[in-house]
């Protein structure tokens, strides 16, 4: 795992968790630490957005690399 993708996967997962915290308790952690929608909060919104784009990217790709392995190669691999 490239280091791009241990970071959008970090960002990722703090966005399911304040967007669960928003759900569940009208919580917004990212407004609590950065302030309502200041210049910060919205570079963090951005990224976690980013990151969001990156993953369905990224796992779209391996999908289509195991097919093409498995189609050429006759190799069975396991999906992640």
């Amino acid at each position: 795992m490239k280091v791009i993708d241990k970071i959008a996967l970090v960002l990722i997962i703090i966005g399911a968790i304040n967007w669960g915290l928003i759900g569940l308790f009208k919580f917004n952690l990212v407004e609590l630490i950065f302030g309502d929608m200041t210049v910060l909060a919205r570079i963090i919104y951005t990224l976690v957005g980013i990151s969001g784009l990156w993953g369905i990217k990224r796992e779209k790709m391996l999908k289509i690399s195991k097919k093409w392995l498995n189609h050429f190669f006759c190799l069975k691999i396991k999906e992640i």
